[in-house]
């Protein structure tokens, strides 16, 4: 099935780029608003790097619990796989998925929710070539 939508023709079910941006963007802004953590330091994710900051990394949760991937610092694989099926377009979808396979035990073993998250997204930053992250 076709939809019709802001991004324009799209496969039910799958989001464009554009879509996926917006999507993000929204994400983005609650929970830059909730931890008051700098866009500079924000920015730094999707270049891959990750400075050892307590706010970023709890940012970094937000984001993830907002996606309802983790919770309380576990990921949740399953909804993890369903959120790529639902909203990445087929270009982000299969790095992500291959990144997310190799980083199931990531944060196995981590107490804090923020440290775990981060060290989820590290470790999909380093196996996903294609990485992006609000």
């Amino acid at each position: 099935l076709l939809q019709t939508g802001p991004g324009g023709i799209g496969v039910e079910g799958k989001a464009t780029v554009e879509q996926m941006q917006k999507t993000g963007e929204m994400i983005r802004n609650v929970c830059i608003g909730k931890l008051k953590v700098g866009e500079d330091l924000v920015n730094m994710l999707g270049n891959k790097q990750f400075p050892d900051n307590k706010e970023l990394k709890c940012y970094v949760n937000c984001i993830f619990e907002m996606m309802q991937v983790v919770k309380k610092g576990k990921l949740n694989y399953d909804a993890a796989m369903k959120q790529i099926d639902t909203i990445m377009p087929d270009e982000l979808a299969e790095p992500m998925r291959v990144a997310l396979n190799a980083c199931r035990t990531a944060s196995d073993g981590i107490k804090n929710n923020c440290d775990a998250s981060y060290a989820i997204a590290q470790c999909v930053a380093t196996n996903n070539p294609k990485f992006v992250f609000p």
